[in-house]
């Protein structure tokens, strides 16, 4: 046997169920059969020194016959294009019916009536006077949507356009939509602050193209054109597989004979290509399969242009428009449905095995289309997921790396729980894997499966998973090879046939959760906002130039947001963090790794990250999203800080906060109350200022000395900044006041508290009017360096060194 694992019987099983496929006519499966003897073949040969020279033989040959069928499949499915001539007749027959249309749109129902049968008129004439049987089809086509339509209109009794009415109105208002999230109740304003309008116009030029928020106007987008629409950006650049076998661009009527956006929503017929996509495609998978399972549109009711029952429709102009939620918000991106061809007249990007459906492409050409091109990098489910539904992104590793303890048997019972519910979608990835391993297992490097099923079934934990490549399978165990665990019983119950899913592989696969967890890193869920009742986000920006790179001592410059939650009992309440991604770059080196910090102070400002210790310290990732959860148990009034952090912060980081909650509460930025500040930067503790702390008596006195005054009641935030290799504090004292000494807030000295490595802050509250100096020292006599001492107050305030 080979050192990978592979055994001349099964490379023999292999070949025969390809002869087998390839003698019934299906060659797209005996294409696969033969790719994966040949694999099997070549893996003995490279392992095996004493391997018959014949088997090398035998996998080019396999290798051969599986081109030519996968070239003779993917000719079979192509349309004939037409001529310039036959072209423009389709093009003045569309143009007929696209001017009734456009009457029918702004609600002219006479107009458009005669409008319809004058344009069903000129596509019967063109038909009958072409002999070219593609070209009638078309034009049939066309005359019978005309005729439809104006049966419709017959039938039906003016109404007034109720909807278009509401639509004027919200256009009129500019409101955002907010449609991914309108079961929920916002907890706070639904207008954007000056700040959030100004990032949202920065984040919205996403890798040079401008991608604005989604308005309700938009839905009153034009669709109908004279000549098929072309988008003004132009094509979309192509990966380096797509540049080597692309033949031309084609619009769908060039490449189906009765193009439609969605016949049938499902799963199965979702097909990747050359397009390094999976994580996007299984998301389109699991998105397909939760509205076929609930009956309730998810993606489809993001593709636009749509007909009165709100279902996307098939435009003969060739312009649709997708709603992306994307950098914080749902935003509109308009792509043309033209598709890269290849050579042999397969598409070179995802698809519908179901030939005549376009959602598949139009969907990811979108997608591309704002992440740059279909050259794209790659990215996670919990990207792509929140790009297409607005659900909620959570990661699970199942190695864990941070020490934190993984929860085997809770996973899956949450998996289990959840996803028949409807609560929740899944996707699951592998990590890296060397060449051999991919062979032994069937899996795919660093790849991303949709999760289809998960069943309990006689104690046997089982997860049915499909391949965004709609073939290559897991090869263990309840693998359609696997022979010894699949028991009679189990396959009356899970109602499936290893024998039968031999014949084909479409991708589908079952696996036991044990090997799941072995073999995979990552689980991707994606919750539904439904789940929670309130909800309410703060767009914001953290300048590069604001706090220092590392916060591993002062967070007392980062954005912080004070989280009241009034719990009537048992409640939950999930945070989640977006950093807003604009170049194309982001993705294929992110650098950029940042979380929230959960404080328990009341809400108050935090500016050492251990003291108070965190209630919840994040983990630092470098992915778009990180989400925080918090759990109640009892009713009352909880308030918390909320603190953006990152690991070494070197750019500017636009990003947005959203709270989902089952309760009330309210989310605001934490701002300083302070206008103005005096800082201390060129001085320094050095020979007989260097005079430590107060333990030393005869030294202390020599330190540096400050003073400053107060003309009215005053909250102070003074802080002091020097060298990490020293611990460093300051004393604060009330020399006099301005009226007397007994007034509220009086005191006569105030400490920074414990010395601390290089950093140390203190806030004061109402302090009363008079003069004070400020003594900043080391714990120790003799120690030099430099140091920075700043103080902030509300109202003009000035240091003076008096020592």
């Amino acid at each position: 046997m080979a050192s990978s694992g592979t055994t001349l019987q099964q490379a023999i099983e292999l070949g025969k169920k390809a002869v087998v496929l390839d003698q019934q006519g299906k060659h797209e499966g005996a294409a696969y059969y033969y790719e994966q003897a040949a694999i099997a073949l070549e893996d003995i040969v490279a392992t095996e020194l004493s391997s018959p020279a014949t088997l090398a033989v035998k996998a080019t040959e396999y290798r051969q016959r599986a081109k030519s069928l996968r070239h003779l499949y993917l000719s079979s499915h192509v349309v004939a294009s037409l001529t310039d001539e036959q072209q423009s007749i389709l093009n003045n027959a569309r143009c007929s019916v696209n001017k009734a249309l456009e009457v029918d749109e702004v609600g002219d129902r006479e107009n458009a009536l005669s409008l319809y049968i004058e344009a069903v008129e000129v596509c019967s004439s063109a038909a009958n006077l072409t002999t070219d049987k593609n070209l009638q089809l078309k034009l049939k086509k066309l005359a019978m949507q005309a005729l439809t339509r104006a049966e419709e209109l017959k039938a039906k009794p003016q109404t007034t356009n109720v909807k278009a009415s509401a639509l004027t109105t919200s256009l009129r208002s500019g409101a955002i939509d907010q449609s991914s999230i309108s079961p929920l109740k916002v907890s706070g304003s639904q207008s954007y602050s000056a700040e959030e309008k100004k990032v949202l116009a920065i984040t919205s030029l996403i890798n040079g193209r401008e991608y604005v928020p989604f308005m309700a106007g938009d839905l009153q987008e034009r669709f109908i054109f004279p000549y098929p629409f072309s988008d003004k950006h132009g094509k979309l650049s192509l990966s380096p597989k797509q540049k080597k076998s692309l033949s031309r661009w084609a619009r769908p009527d060039e490449i189906s004979e009765d193009p439609k956006v969605i016949e049938n929503i499902d799963c199965f017929s979702i097909k990747q290509t050359v397009v390094s996509d999976c994580s996007f495609v299984a998301s389109l998978a699991v998105s397909a399969q939760y509205e076929k399972r609930f009956n309730k549109k998810l993606i489809t009711n993001i593709i636009y242009p749509q007909n009165r029952s709100d279902i996307p429709v098939y435009n003969p102009s060739g312009k649709y428009m997708i709603k992306l939620r994307i950098n914080g918000v749902s935003r509109k991106v308009v792509i043309d449905d033209y598709l890269p061809v290849g050579r042999h007249g397969e598409l070179l990007c995802s698809y519908s095995v179901n030939r005549n459906e376009l959602w598949v492409s139009l969907l990811e050409k979108a997608y591309m289309k704002v992440m740059g091109g279909y050259d794209f990098p790659g990215s996670n489910s919990n990207i792509d997921l929140h790009a297409l539904t607005g659900w909620i992104p959570e990661r699970v590793a199942l190695k864990s790396s941070s020490g934190e303890e993984f929860k085997k048997d809770e996973l899956f019972k949450k998996l289990y729980d959840r996803f028949h519910k409807g609560d929740v979608l899944v996707t699951v990835a592998t990590g890296e894997m060397n060449d051999a391993a991919e062979v032994r297992t069937g899996l795919v490097s660093a790849h991303a499966y949709a999760l289809l099923d998960i069943r309990e079934v006689k104690g046997v934990r089982l997860i049915m998973l499909k391949n965004p490549w709609s073939h290559v399978r897991w090869k263990g165990n309840y693998s359609e090879l696997d022979a010894r665990h699949w028991t009679p019983e189990l396959k009356k119950l899970l109602n499936y046939n290893p024998e039968s899913a031999a014949n084909f592989d479409n991708g589908v696969f079952w696996i036991d959760y044990d090997s799941l967890c072995s073999f995979f890193d990552v689980v991707y869920l994606s919750w539904n906002p439904s789940l929670f009742t309130h909800t309410f986000s703060i767009i914001s920006c953290w300048n590069a130039g604001s706090g220092p790179i590392k916060d591993l001592y002062n967070i007392g410059e980062n954005p912080q947001f004070s989280l009241t939650v009034r719990s009537p009992g048992s409640s939950a309440v999930w945070i989640l963090l977006t950093r807003h991604i604009t170049d194309i770059e982001d993705f294929r080196e992110n650098k950029e790794y940042i979380t929230v910090l959960v404080y328990k102070n009341d809400g108050k400002h935090v500016y050492y990250p251990a003291d108070p210790p965190p209630y919840i310290d994040g983990i630092r990732i470098n992915s778009p999203h990180y989400l925080c959860k918090l759990l109640h148990a009892q009713a009352g009034t909880e308030r918390y800080t909320l603190v953006i952090s990152q690991y070494e912060k070197s750019n500017t980081i636009n990003y947005s906060l959203r709270v989902y909650s089952t309760c009330p509460f309210e989310l605001k930025k934490i701002t300083k109350p302070y206008k103005y500040k005096d800082e201390v930067k060129n001085d320094c503790w050095k020979g007989v200022t260097a005079g430590g702390c107060t333990n030393n008596p005869l030294t202390y006195p020599k330190n540096p000395k400050y003073q400053f005054t107060l003309d009215k009641t005053s909250d102070l935030l003074i802080d002091l900044k020097g060298p990490k290799q020293f611990l460093i504090g300051f004393d604060v004292l009330c020399i006099s006041l301005a009226e007397n000494d007994s007034q509220a807030g009086a005191f006569t000295k105030k400490s920074s508290g414990a010395f601390r490595s290089g950093f140390v802050i203190l806030e004061l509250e109402n302090v009363p009017a008079g003069l004070y100096h400020i003594v900043p020292s080391t714990f120790y006599p003799g120690q030099e360096g430099p140091f920075f001492l700043t103080i902030q107050s509300p109202y003009p305030i000035k240091l003076k060194k008096i020592q």
